[in-house]
């Protein structure tokens, strides 16, 4: 069985891919490990960090904020360079393979050492193997497909955002809970076991994968030609205005937990909901509506007028604009001496759900369809490269916010209406920016099939 070779392109079928199964269930829980690390983050940072000595050592808000943002920075920077040992030297299973690896040891790290320098390795592990595998793992899937199956892609990509969402709905809901109940040295364990499982799930489908030998030379040349830097230039278009979704996006991680403390719980049969529990509504609502937005509003809307991928995608913006408003809404009774309910943040997590679907979803399929057949990881890098520059815009912001002068002028409601201004702006441009793009589906050959 070791020297069983590796099918190499597509079958030509029109079934589902026999590998997608190892790939959904490789991301359900590796999704489980990072959106559990992801939701305890800040609450870890403001309350159970220690120094040396074990004296309690916790970071300021703004602080914190600033460093989950720079965190998930990293983790989708270092995509392009997972990309890049991917499509030129070992492969898209080779390298998911040996960074998961890496990966395993950042959720240990953070359950052993709750120092920053613990803290600050753990994270970095996480960032490299995590950022490494996300281009890889996206664009394998695309690469189980060939002509004939090319319909069931848009499936594919849903069940392999469901198995994202499955995976972080519990890990959101469970690990605040460990944390507060168990402390940090489960609450971080937990992931690292899963995470374990994850690299066992995808070793174990190894057989049933199409491997996409690497280019080599050729991706250089190709990356570099004419046509290559066409490509880069035509998604980057697109792409160019995806960070100010992000911008908002994964501030449900920081400032709408950090909010949450501020606000009124409630409970669910007794259960007193905790603020960063919250975050479980976006896994869930995204299981939710998929089917809604896929077999309920897209049909309905594409009969009044064709829905494209770019006109999803320009929806999206203005849907995501007025999440924001919300908070700042819940920001001005909270600095009028009230305390709104917890309960509000749920309709604001509809908005922004529907916003990921729209754009999130959306622009996944999109970067692999238009990327040339060498450059598939390397494009998929260039979507994810849009969710770094958006946290990086917000970890600037709460840099900034750290300077008295600057705080005056984002203070309060000013915050989050600030940040609600900039997909409004962003998306008005967009629509005259996407029409000018023409889309065109890329994919790998076919093989017979032995059947």
């Amino acid at each position: 069985m070791a020297g069983r070779p590796y099918l190499t392109a597509p079958i030509k079928t029109d079934r589902m891919p026999p590998g997608i199964p190892y790939i959904v269930g490789n991301e359900a829980a590796e999704r489980f490990c990072f959106y559990g690390l992801r939701a305890i983050l800040a609450v870890y940072m403001t309350k159970y960090l220690v120094n040396r000595a074990g004296s309690p050592a916790p970071l300021p808000e703004a602080q914190a904020t600033e460093y989950v943002h720079l965190f998930i920075f990293w983790g989708y920077f270092l995509p392009v360079f997972g990309a890049i040992l991917s499509d030129a030297f070992l492969g898209k299973y080779r390298t998911i393979l040996t960074l998961s690896l890496v990966y395993c040891f950042g959720p240990l790290v953070l359950a052993m050492d709750h120092t920053r320098t613990g803290l600050l390795l753990g994270l970095g592990l996480i960032a490299i193997g995590s950022g490494g595998i996300k281009p890889c793992v996206s664009s394998h899937v695309g690469d189980q497909f060939g002509e004939t199956n090319k319909h069931l892609i848009p499936r594919a990509f849903s069940w392999f955002y469901f198995s994202v969402n499955f995976g972080s709905t519990i890990s959101t809901a469970l690990i605040p809970e460990i944390l507060k109940s168990k402390g940090p040295h489960w609450a971080f364990g937990i992931p690292a076991v899963l995470m374990f499982i994850a690299t066992l799930v995808f070793w174990s489908g190894r057989h049933k994968f199409i491997h996409i030998p690497p280019a080599g030379r050729k991706f250089v040349q190709e990356t570099f030609s004419l046509e290559g830097v066409k490509s880069i230039s035509k998604v980057l278009m697109i792409f160019a205005f995806i960070p100010f979704f992000w911008a908002l996006f994964d501030q449900t991680a920081s400032r709408w937990v950090l909010q949450g403390q501020k606000m009124t719980s409630f409970s669910i049969f007794d259960y007193k909901v905790l603020p960063e529990q919250m975050q479980t509504l976006n896994p869930l609502l995204v299981l939710i509506l998929i089917p809604v937005f896929s077999y309920l509003l897209y049909p309905a809307v594409s009969k009044v007028f064709p829905l494209t991928a770019l006109r999803k995608i320009g929806i999206g913006f203005f849907v995501v604009t007025t999440s924001f408003l919300l908070p700042a809404w819940f920001q001005t009774r909270i600095d009028a001496g009230g305390s709104p309910s917890l309960l509000w943040q749920i309709p604001a997590y509809v908005l922004l759900t529907s916003a990921e679907i729209l754009i999130s979803i959306t622009a996944l399929e999109f970067a692999y369809t238009q990327a040339p057949k060498t450059m598939k990881s390397l494009i998929m890098s260039v979507y994810l490269l849009t969710v770094a520059a958006g946290n990086l815009l917000t970890a600037g912001v709460n840099k900034a916010i750290e300077n008295p002068d600057v705080a005056r002028l984002l203070e309060g409601p000013k915050y989050f209406l600030f940040f609600a201004a900039l997909p409004f702006i962003a998306g008005i441009i967009f629509m005259f920016v996407a029409q000018f793009y023409r889309e065109k589906t890329i994919l790998h050959e076919e093989i017979p099939s032995a059947s």
